[in-house]
C-alpha cells in the first residue's frame, strides 16, 4: 500500500472552513532526546514562531490552488518520512557528501514530489521566525492541511520534532508498504512503527485522494504475484476499463484515480470502492479479503463516514510520533535540502 500518488480538487479551497474536526489537544510524549523527556504539543511554536502555522497553511492553500493535485502528493510526503527513522525529515534531503538521499528509493524515484512547495514554506518561515520551526514540523501541518483542503478531518498537530542529520535509502527501500505486498507483509510494517491494524485501514483511507502510474497496479491486471494470470479478486469490468489505458506494453506513466468515484474528495468512498472488489491496488483490496479485522474496519468505514474520519486524525497523531528526534537531538535545518554547515 504505498501511499501513492497525486490528484485533487478543483473546488477544495473553501473546505478548509467547512471540515469537521478532530481535536487533539493532548501532549504526546516523545522519544526524548538531550539529557531530558520532551513532548510533543500543538502549541509549540505558540511564542517562538505565532504565525507558523499560518504561514504553512496559506501557502499550502496556493500550492493547491495552483496546481490540485498537490494536496494528495503533499500529504504522502508525511507518511514517506515517517516510515523510515520516523518523522524527522529525512525524506527531504538531497544527496550531499555521506548522504544518500532517500529519494532515489524505489518507493520515491520519479514518484515523491511536492519537495517544492516544502522549500517555499521553509523560505516564509526562515523570513519570519530564523531557523526555529523543523522541517519534519512543516511536514506534519502540510499533511494535515492537504487533508483538510481536501474536505478531510482536522486535527490539532502535535509539534516540537526536530530535523535528522542523515538519510536512510535502505530503510526507504526495505520500510516504506508497497502495493504489491502482502496484508501480513504490510501489517508486520506498521507494527513495526508502533502502529495497529485499526492505524493500517484508517490510514489506508488516503487513497481517497490522489492519482497512481500504471506501472504500479499493472501487475494485477495482466499477471498477479509472479504469475500470468489476472488478479480475479479486482472486478473484471473495472478491470477492463483499467486496461484500455494501462495496456500491457506502454503506458507505465498513465495516471489512475486511486478512488475513480471522487477523485478529488477526502471521504469513504474509498471503502466502498473495496467492497464493490474496486480497490485500484492489490494492498489496498487485501484490507477486505485477507483479514477479518481489516474487513470489519472496511465495512465500518464505508458505512460511517464520521468513524474513518475520527480515526484517520487519531491515527495521523499517532503516526506523526513515530520515533521524533526532540530536545538536543537533531537540528533546526536552515534549508529543508540539507543539513547545516555546522
Amino acid at each position: 500500500m504505498a501511499f501513492s500518488t497525486t490528484s485533487l480538487f478543483p473546488v477544495v479551497l473553501f473546505l478548509v472552513v467547512f471540515a469537521p474536526i478532530c481535536c487533539f489537544s493532548h501532549k504526546l510524549s516523545s522519544t526524548g532526546g538531550g539529557s531530558g523527556s520532551y513532548n510533543l504539543y500543538p502549541q509549540f511554536y505558540d511564542r517562538s514562531c505565532p504565525r507558523a502555522k499560518e504561514i504553512v497553511k496559506s501557502v499550502v492553500a496556493k500550492a493547491v490552488a495552483k496546481e490540485a493535485r498537490m494536496a494528495a502528493s503533499l500529504l504522502r510526503l508525511h507518511f514517506h518520512d515517517c516510515f523510515v527513522k520516523g518523522c524527522d525529515a529525512s525524506l527531504l534531503l538531497d544527496t550531499s557528501g555521506s548522504i544518500i538521499s532517500e529519494k532515489n528509493s524505489i518507493p520515491n524515484k520519479n514518484s515523491v514530489r511536492g519537495f517544492d512547495v516544502i522549500d517555499d514554506i521553509k523560505s516564509a518561515l526562515e523570513k519570519e521566525c530564523p531557523q526555529t520551526v523543523s522541517c519534519a514540523d512543516i511536514l506534519a501541518l502540510v499533511a494535515r492541511d492537504s487533508t483538510v483542503l481536501a474536505g478531510g478531518p482536522n486535527w490539532e498537530v502535535p509539534l516540537g520534532r526536530r530535523d535528522a542529520r542523515g538519510a536512510s535509502l535502505s530503510g526507504s527501500n526495505q520500510n516504506i508498504p508497497a502495493q504489491n505486498n502482502t496484508f501480513q507483509t504490510i501489517l508486520t510494517k506498521f507494527k513495526l512503527k508502533g502502529l495497529n491494524v485499526v492505524d493500517l485501514v484508517a490510514l489506508s483511507g488516503s487513497h481517497t485522494i490522489g492519482q497512481a502510474r500504471c506501472t504500479s497496479f499493472k501487475q494485477r491486471l495482466y499477471g498477479q504475484s509472479g504469475s500470468k494470470r489476472p488478479d480475479f479478486s479486482l472486478n473484471q469490468i473495472y478491470a477492463n476499463q483499467l486496461r484500455a489505458r494501462c495496456p500491457r506494453s506502454g503506458g507505465d506513466q498513465n495516471l489512475f484515480a486511486m478512488d475513480f468515484v471522487s477523485p478529488t474528495k477526502f471521504d469513504n468512498n474509498y471503502y466502498k470502492n473495496l467492497l464493490a472488489s474496486k480497490g485500484l491496488f492489490s494492498s489496498d483490496q487485501v484490507l477486505l479479503t485477507k483479514s477479518k479485522a481489516s474487513m470489519e474496519l472496511v465495512k465500518k468505514y464505508a458505512e460511517n463516514n464520521e468513524l474513518f474520519f475520527k480515526h484517520f486524525a487519531e491515527s495521523m497523531v499517532k503516526m506523526g510520533n513515530i520515533t521524533p528526534l526532540t530536545g538536543l537531538r537533531g537540528e533546526i535545518r536552515k534549508s529543508c535540502r540539507r543539513i547545516n554547515s555546522n
